[in-house]
C-alpha cells in the first residue's frame, strides 16, 4: 500500500496525516547522552563501579570512552532518527581542558564543547546534576545528616543552575534541569521525617540560586525504591509532587515511568498532573519488574503515554519529553535509535488517532471500542515511512545496516 492510499484510509476517519506529520516534525524530544557510555561520564575513574542506585548490565563492545567518541556516536543516532532533538546531559559529562574540577566547582566553561556540538546541529540541551558515583554520594547526598556533605551537594546543585542558564542562553531554548538523588536506606529507618526535612531544605537552597524560570526549568523527580535503598526513598512520589506543587513558580514535577509501583502507569498520571500544573516533564523508559531502564519499545504503555501527551495538549509545550535508559548488553547506537524512533512512532500514532471525546461524552462506549480495535490494523506503517522520508531519515528496514557498518569500522576498534 502506498502513502496516498493509507492517507485516504485515515481521511475516512477524519484524520489529516499530512498535518500530523508536519506537527510532529517540530516537537523536541531529548536524547540522553548516558546510553553511549553506560553512565560513566568524564569526571571520575571509569574503572570504578557506578554507585548511588545506578547500575548497568552487560559488556557489549564499543562503549564510548572520550567526549569525541561519544559525540561521534551521537551524530550517527541523530542521522538515523527523524524529528526534532535536544541533548540531555548529566553534570558528570563535563569536559576538562584546563584542569579537573569537583562537582561543587563545575562551571559553564566545562560544557562549552557541548554547546558547540549543539549549536552546530541546531539542538537545545537539558541538564541533570549528578548526585551519584562520587565519594561523597555514599547512601545520602542532599538529605545527609552531615552539613558539610550536604553543603557540597547543594553547591553542586547551584552550579548546575548556573550551567543550565548558560545552556539555555547560548542555545536559545529552555533547559530542563532535573534534580534526582538515590537518597534512601536499605532497611527500615529509625527516622523517616528527618531526611525529608533536610532534603526539602537542600532543594530550597539550590533553587535560591538566581535563575529565569522561562529559561531554566528545575524539576524534582521521585522514585519508589532503588538498589541499596529498597526500604525507604527520601524523594518519594508524595514528597516530590508536594514539593513541586508548593513551589510552582520555580519548579515542575518530573515523572519517570520506571519510578512507580509496577501496577501504576504514568500515562494515567499525565492528565491528573496537567489539571494542576501548567508544565510537567517526563523521562521515558521501560521498566521490567523494577526501574531497570530497558530500551523503549513500541509497547502498550509507550503508546498510551504518547496518546495522553497529545490528547492533553502536551505538544504545545506543557510536557517536556526526554529519554532515559541505558543498556550495555546490546549495540548502544542501536539501543538509542530503537528507543528514540519508538517514541516518535508512538507520538505519530497518537496524532493520527481520531478524537473520540464526543462519543465518550455521549456514553457511546460500543462505538469507541469498535474504532479503537479497528485502528490497530490501520496502515500506520505507511504514515511512519512518509514521516521518515519527510524528515530525511531512513525508513524501517534501512537503518540497521548503517549501525552494523559503523560497529565493524569504528566500535570494534575501541577495545
Amino acid at each position: 500500500m502506498s502513502y496516498l492510499e493509507a492517507k485516504a484510509k485515515y481521511a475516512a476517519l477524519g484524520v489529516d496525516t499530512d498535518a500530523a506529520i508536519e506537527r510532529l516534525k517540530s516537537v523536541p524530544v531529548a536524547l540522553h547522552c548516558w546510553q553511549g557510555d553506560d553512565v560513566r561520564g568524564f569526571d571520575t575513574d571509569p574503572t570504578k563501579p557506578l554507585t548511588g542506585g545506578i547500575q548497568t548490565t552487560g559488556n557489549y563492545p564499543g562503549r564510548a570512552r572520550t567526549p569525541e567518541e561519544l559525540m561521534a556516536d551521537l551524530d550517527l543516532v541523530l542521522k538515523l532518527c527523524p524529528g526534532t532533538k535536544k541533548m540531555n546531559l548529566h553534570a558528570s559529562y563535563a569536559i576538562f581542558e584546563d584542569g579537573w574540577a569537583d562537582r561543587d566547582a563545575l562551571e559553564p566553561k566545562h560544557f562549552k564543547k557541548w554547546v558547540d556540538f549543539c549549536k552546530e546541529r541546531g539542538l537545545g540541551c537539558d541538564f541533570n546534576p549528578t548526585f551519584f558515583s562520587h565519594p561523597k554520594a555514599n547512601g545520602l547526598t542532599l538529605s545527609h545528616p552531615d552539613p558539610e556533605i550536604r553543603k557540597f551537594w547543594i553547591d553542586h546543585g547551584k552550579a548546575c543552575i548556573r550551567i543550565s542558564t548558560y545552556l539555555a542562553e547560548e542555545l536559545g531554548q529552555p533547559c530542563v534541569m532535573n534534580i534526582w538523588t538515590g537518597d534512601g536506606f536499605k532497611d527500615i529507618p529509625a527516622d523517616r521525617m528527618g531526611p525529608r526535612v533536610r532534603y526539602k531544605e537542600s532543594i530550597d537552597e539550590i533553587l535560591s540560586e538566581p535563575f529565569d524560570f522561562n529559561k531554566v526549568k528545575p524539576c524534582v523527580e521521585s522514585k519508589v525504591f532503588g538498589i541499596g535503598v529498597e526500604a525507604y526513598t527520601v524523594g518519594s512520589a508524595e514528597f516530590s509532587l508536594s514539593y513541586a506543587a508548593v513551589n510552582k513558580d520555580r519548579c515542575i514535577p518530573l515523572m519517570d515511568n520506571g519510578h512507580y509501583h509496577p501496577t501504576e502507569v504514568v500515562s494515567d498520571k499525565i492528565p491528573a498532573l496537567l489539571a494542576f500544573f501548567p508544565e510537567i516533564a517526563l523521562h521515558i523508559t521501560r521498566p521490567i519488574r523494577w526501574d531497570s531502564d530497558h530500551v523503549v519499545l513500541l509497547d502498550d504503555e509507550t503508546k498510551e503515554l504518547c496518546k495522553e501527551i497529545v490528547r492533553c495538549g502536551g505538544l504545545e509545550g506543557s510536557v517536556n519529553m526526554a529519554l532515559d535508559y541505558f543498556d550495555a548488553s546490546i549495540n548502544r547506537i542501536s539501543a538509542w535509535t530503537v528507543g528514540f524512533r519508538n517514541v516518535q512512532k508512538a507520538l505519530l500514532m497518537a496524532l493520527v488517532t481520531p478524537d473520540l471525546t464526543a462519543m465518550q461524552n455521549a456514553d457511546n462506549w460500543t462505538e469507541i471500542m469498535v474504532i479503537q480495535e479497528e485502528l490497530k490494523t490501520m496502515p500506520f506503517g505507511e504514515i511512519w515511512a512518509e514521516y521518515c522520508r519527510v524528515c530525511g531519515a531512513p525508513v524501517d528496514g534501512e537503518w540497521f545496516a548503517t549501525v552494523k557498518k559503523y560497529e565493524d569500522e569504528v566500535l570494534s576498534k575501541r577495545n
